[in-house]
């Protein structure tokens, strides 16, 4: 069962679709890096594709398009098809946040002639992987009286950036003889911000005191706001092809807004659909789906409950019959198949990059603990829509059985009783500062979504 690498079976106009898509793909990573950036981005899409948010919408039908969002950090969108709703939905799911950095809430201080913030990780990170690289601060900050101020700093090329400083490999010795989960600690991924003083009188802690002079004149805060703030950083990096032949994308949070925008773009693609069409971009995925924002939550059931309720159907059974009768892909990433770290994989279950969308019946860790492990007959429905319509995909497991795993959003879903499977894109160096994908794999993917969405039955 060898796939074959999509380079040699694309032809010109292939290529051609498959580097404007990827084109529109980098814009939104380089716009959406934080889960409220992706919402405010993937809102404008949909009202641009003639979706209607939820809260304005009085009457649904088929043919209805409609948004809703929740806490700024997750949108679903509905496409109202014309077959009765409670013979079930098809409905991507994918999740908009990344790991990074999230400044704690009293996080500024002076250290020696510097000023920092203070850190705590976001998600499963290698922590070595974060210093001495160009960092830029997302985010909100809450004043009291509701105001919200944005913040984004690093990205455009004249802002400043920040970094988090690293021993110099002279005094590194006892250092280097380190376990890589302890080489950097935690708690000392603090941000380097300022080392200007305040000379003003009777000013105790100069620096730090400039330094909040500073964000006082550009943001119209106190050094208290911070508590009610939402702010991380991320990467200053922009989305790069890799490559001598641009054929893949070198860029930061592709785990998993790679599925995220792959399944929008399918969404808005897909017009008068005979299943209603679905697309959940969620919170929280990285650390455990928990939260208002995450797929724990009862943010979905509640607004499918608001949907049908505009549709005459007022009852709980009616949500669970929708529910239960769905299919969804649960759109995440797959381990690709890294040739410097053979070992780790078992290369005939493995995915690749290159070759397609990839469907991961189980994911879970070792005995497949935590896992969905899709059923025998869904696994046949879709390969029977992604060969009807020529898409090319490819089977995998997480690396070897016994080296390690990982999670998705597939088993929450799956809860309600609806048939749900892993269906992802491979990428290299997952949970980086810079994630590796492939080009052909995003093309590759908006077509599997579009099929899925126009087809599954």
């Amino acid at each position: 069962m060898e796939r074959k690498f999509l380079w040699e079976t694309y032809d010109e106009n292939q290529l051609r679709n498959m580097n404007e898509v990827n084109e529109r793909y980098k814009n939104c990573l380089n716009v959406g890096k934080t889960e409220r950036e992706c919402v405010t981005l993937a809102t404008k899409m949909a009202q641009e594709a003639g979706y209607v948010d939820l809260k304005d919408v009085k009457e649904v039908k088929p043919g209805s398009k409609i948004y809703t969002t929740y806490n700024n950090k997750t949108i679903a969108l509905f496409n109202i098809g014309t077959d009765p709703i409670e013979d079930g939905m098809n409905i991507l799911g994918a999740h908009i946040d990344s790991p990074r950095l999230d400044i704690k809430q009293n996080p500024l201080y002076e250290a020696q002639g510097f000023s920092y913030l203070d850190t705590h990780y976001y998600g499963g990170i290698k922590k070595y992987q974060w210093v001495t690289i160009p960092l830029a601060i997302h985010g909100v900050i809450v004043k009291k009286d509701g105001t919200v101020v944005n913040v984004c700093v690093g990205e455009k090329e004249d802002d400043p950036v920040f970094t988090i400083t690293d021993l110099l490999v002279h005094l590194a010795q006892e250092q280097m003889q380190k376990t890589a989960n302890v080489v950097i600690e935690g708690e000392n991924l603090d941000l380097l911000v300022g080392s200007v003083t305040d000379n003003g009188e009777d000013v105790k802690e100069r620096v730090k005191s400039n330094t909040m002079k500073l964000l006082s004149e550009m943001y119209g805060i106190e050094e208290e706001d911070f508590l009610s703030a939402e702010l991380e950083v991320v990467p200053a990096d922009k989305a790069r092809d890799l490559g001598f032949d641009r054929s893949m994308v070198l860029a930061y949070g592709q785990d998993d807004k790679i599925c995220a925008w792959t399944s929008l773009f399918a969404m808005l693609n897909v017009e008068n659909p005979t299943r209603t069409s679905c697309t959940l971009l969620v919170d929280k995925e990285e650390i455990g789906s928990v939260g208002a924002s995450g797929m724990h939550s009862h943010f979905f059931e509640n607004m499918l409950a608001e949907i049908l309720y505009l549709m005459g159907k007022e009852s709980d059974i009616a949500v669970r019959r929708t529910l239960a009768h769905s299919t969804m892909l649960s759109s995440d990433v797959s381990a690709g198949f890294d040739p410097l770290f053979p070992d780790k994989f078992e290369a005939k279950n493995s995915a690749f990059l290159g070759k397609g969308i990839v469907f991961n019946k189980f994911t879970g860790s070792r005995g497949k603990s935590g896992s969905n492990d899709a059923n025998a007959e869904y696994m046949a429905k879709i390969r029977k829509v992604m060969d009807d319509n020529n898409v090319a995909f490819q089977t995998a497991e997480l690396g070897k059985v016994d080296v390690g795993g990982g999670g998705t959003i597939a088993y929450i879903m799956a809860n309600y009783g609806m048939e749900v499977i892993d269906a992802g894109l491979a990428v290299l160096c997952m949970h980086s500062p810079a994630e590796i994908s492939s080009k052909a794999d995003v093309y590759e993917a908006v077509r599997a979504y579009e099929a899925f969405l126009r087809d599954m039955k």
